[in-house]
C-alpha cells in the first residue's frame, strides 16, 4: 500500500464511514504501544532512583529526587521541538525514528547500572537521555489528531495519551519484578547485587541492568511496526514557519496554563510518587504501590476524553481542578499530618484519576477552540474559504496539542523538585501542596472566565 495519504477528509462522512475510519484507527493502534514505551522509558528513574541504595550506589536524597525530576526537564524541553515535526516529516516516518531513538538510553542505563561505581554525572546524562521519550508524546498527539473528525478528537486523544500513559504503571510495575531475577543470563544482565533486608534478615539477588535491557526487543517491534504499517498524511504538510502563527494566538498560552495542571501533575506525581512514599513512609515497601496512582490516573484519561465529547471539556476540566483542591486539603495533607499511609494512598490515587480526567478534557478543548476560532475569522466568506480554515484549524490545533503538552511536561520536574526542596527545608512537602493548591485555584479561575461561564470568550 501507499504509506502517503493524498485525499484526507475526515470531516467528510462519507470518506470516512467508507475508509477513513478503518485508516485512522489503525495508525492509533500502532501509535499507542509506541506511546506507551515511550513513557515507560521516560519514567524509569521513578522506579531506579528508589532502588539505587540497595545496589551499593551512594547519593543523597536530594539528589534520587533530581534524578527522578531530570528526565521530565529534558522530555520537555524536546516536546516543544517534537511539536512542530510531524507536518515537516510526516507521522509514520517521525514515529518510526523517534519510537527506535528510545534505544539509546534503555541500552545505556543497562550496562550503566551494572556497576555501582558509575559516576552520578553518567546516570544524570543517561536521565537526560530518557527525555527523548517524554519528547515523543508531543509528536503522537499532533500526528494522531490530524486523523480524526471534530467529533472524535476526544476519543481518539484521549486513547492515545490515556493507554499511553499507562507506559508511566507499566514501568513501575515491570520493573521491580524483572529485576529480580538474570533473565537475559549473566553476559547482558551482569553478576548483580545481593541486598541484605535487615527488617527481614533476608538476603536477595537483584539486577538493576534489567530496568533498562527489558524494553529493548519491543521497542525494536514498535519501531518495525510504525514504519510499515502507519501513514503519512500529505495535506498535514507545513513548516515550522506556518505553524509558528500559534505562538500568537493567546488560547495557544491560556491552554498551556491549564495543562501544566493537569498533565503536569500527573507526571509530576508519577515521576516523584515512589521517592515521596520512601520519604515519608520508610516502613513501606515502595514497590507494591509506586504503580498504583500512575495506572488509575492513566484508565482516567479516555473516561475524560469521552465525557468531554458529551458534556463540553471547559466544564469538565472546571470540576476536576476544583476536586484537586479538595482532595489535598481533606486528603493528602491530613493523612501526611495523621502519618496514615492507606489513607495517603487512596488520596493520592483519587488525585491521580482527577489528573488523568482533567488530561482528556484540556486536550478535547484545544481543537474545539481553535476550529471555532478559524470559522468565526472566515464567517460569511464563502465555502471554500470555510474548508481552507478547517485544514489551517487542523495544523493549528495539532501544533497546540504538541506544544501544551511540552509546556505542561515541566510539571514533571518542578513537582518532584518541590516535594524535594520542600522536605529538605521544613522536612514536610506540606510548602509543595499549598503551591500546589494556589496553582489549582488559578487554572479554576481562568477556565471558568474564558470557557465555562454563561458568556465565555471560547465556550467548549
Amino acid at each position: 500500500m501507499s504509506h502517503v495519504l493524498s485525499k484526507w477528509e475526515p470531516e467528510n462522512a462519507a470518506f470516512w464511514n467508507k475508509e477513513g475510519s478503518s485508516i485512522a484507527n489503525r495508525n492509533l493502534w500502532i501509535s499507542i504501544p509506541a506511546l506507551m514505551l515511550a513513557f515507560s522509558v521516560w519514567m524509569l528513574w521513578s522506579v531506579v532512583a528508589a532502588n539505587l541504595d540497595k545496589a551499593g550506589f551512594k547519593f543523597s536524597k536530594d539528589q534520587l529526587f533530581f534524578l527522578t525530576a531530570l528526565p521530565a526537564l529534558s522530555g520537555a524541553t524536546l516536546r516543544i521541538f517534537y511539536s512542530f515535526l510531524i507536518p515537516i516529516f510526516g507521522g509514520r516516518k517521525w514515529t518510526a525514528i523517534s519510537t527506535a531513538s528510545l534505544l539509546i538510553p534503555a541500552i545505556g542505563m543497562g550496562f550503566a547500572l551494572q556497576d555501582p561505581t558509575t559516576s552520578y554525572s553518567t546516570l544524570l546524562i543517561l536521565a537526560l537521555l530518557c527525555g527523548l521519550g517524554g519528547g515523543n508524546f508531543s509528536s503522537s498527539m499532533s500526528n494522531i489528531s490530524f486523523f480524526f473528525p471534530k467529533s472524535r478528537k476526544g476519543y481518539a486523544t484521549g486513547m492515545n495519551a490515556g493507554i499511553g500513559n499507562l507506559g508511566v504503571s507499566v514501568v513501575q510495575f515491570v520493573a521491580p519484578l524483572v529485576i529480580s531475577s538474570a533473565m537475559f543470563g549473566v553476559a547482558i544482565s551482569g553478576e548483580g547485587y545481593l541486598f541484605h533486608n535487615a527488617k527481614t534478615g533476608v538476603d536477595k539477588m537483584f539486577w538493576l541492568a534489567n530496568a533498562g535491557f527489558i524494553w529493548v526487543p519491543f521497542i525494536i517491534a514498535a519501531t518495525l511496526a510504525a514504519w510499515f504499517g502507519m501513514n503519512d498524511i500529505a495535506s498535514a504538510k507545513a513548516s515550522f514557519a506556518e505553524q509558528a502563527v500559534i505562538f500568537k494566538r493567546k488560547h495557544n498560552w491560556l491552554m498551556c496554563w491549564l495543562y501544566v495542571g493537569t498533565f503536569g501533575s500527573f507526571i509530576g506525581f508519577s515521576a516523584g510518587f515512589a521517592m515521596l512514599i520512601k520519604a515519608q513512609f520508610p516502613e513501606v515497601d515502595v514497590t507494591k504501590f509506586a504503580f498504583l496512582g500512575p495506572l488509575a490516573g492513566a484508565l482516567a484519561r479516555p473516561i475524560g476524553g469521552i465525557l468531554s465529547d458529551k458534556i463540553g471539556g471547559a466544564r469538565l476540566t472546571l470540576w476536576s481542578f476544583a476536586a484537586m483542591v479538595l482532595t489535598i486539603v481533606i486528603g493528602i495533607l491530613p493523612a501526611l499530618h495523621e502519618h496514615q499511609f492507606m489513607m495517603f494512598l487512596g488520596s493520592f490515587i483519587v488525585m491521580f484519576i482527577l489528573t488523568g480526567i482533567g488530561n482528556g478534557s484540556t486536550f478535547t478543548m484545544i481543537p474545539i477552540i481553535f476550529q471555532t476560532e478559524r470559522a468565526r475569522a472566515v464567517a460569511g466568506k464563502g465555502e471554500a474559504a470555510l474548508v481552507q480554515s478547517r485544514l489551517d484549524a487542523a495544523k493549528e490545533s495539532a501544533a497546540v496539542l504538541g506544544f501544551s503538552g511540552a509546556i505542561g511536561a515541566y510539571g514533571g520536574f518542578f513537582i518532584p523538585q518541590s516535594f524535594g526542596t520542600a522536605i529538605k527545608m521544613t522536612g514536610s512537602p506540606d510548602m509543595a501542596l499549598y503551591t500546589f493548591i494556589c496553582f489549582y485555584i488559578s487554572c479554576m479561575i481562568i477556565t471558568w472566565w474564558y470557557y465555562s461561564r454563561k458568556g465565555a470568550e471560547m465556550p467548549c
